[in-house]
């Protein structure tokens, strides 16, 4: 690896275990593009190194919410088991697709990311309890 690909992984590195920790997830959103755009990594390397960044992110980012008693156990396992599942079904689906088709692909699943967020950012918030906030009086 050169210095100047060196020196780049490094800010996009940090960013995206900002992000995993903070969101707990997100991390392939910005892994796949800077691995490829930045670092000159194929679409095939980068979605599997995305693979690897993002499990790593979201394992210490596991041991510090368990040990503040955030975690849903039963259902991280769920999900887990399910993801994994997942993660390996569409790995062995990636790697039989030309890379312009896999960079498209993940280019539409960014636009519907972003169209579903703009959806949400319609409808009222809601409490952490899932509650509708009740107004509050305009002077």
């Amino acid at each position: 690896m050169s210095v100047l690909i060196a020196v780049a992984a490094l800010p996009c590195g940090l960013l995206i275990g900002l992000l995993l920790g903070a969101l707990g997830g997100g991390g392939s959103v910005l892994a796949v593009p800077a691995l490829v755009y930045l670092l000159g990594q194929s679409p095939h390397e980068a979605t599997a190194g995305a693979l690897v960044v993002v499990t790593v992110g979201a394992v210490t980012g596991l041991v510090c919410h368990a040990r503040a008693g955030r975690v849903r156990w039963a259902a991280g396992t769920a999900f887990g088991a399910l993801g994994t599942a997942g993660s390996y079904l569409g790995s062995r689906w990636s790697a039989a697709l030309d890379p312009t088709v896999l960079m498209a692909a993940f280019a539409g699943l960014m636009l519907v990311v972003a169209a579903m967020l703009l959806l949400r950012g319609r409808r009222a918030p809601r409490a952490a309890d899932g509650a509708r906030p009740t107004p509050t009086p305009t002077p």
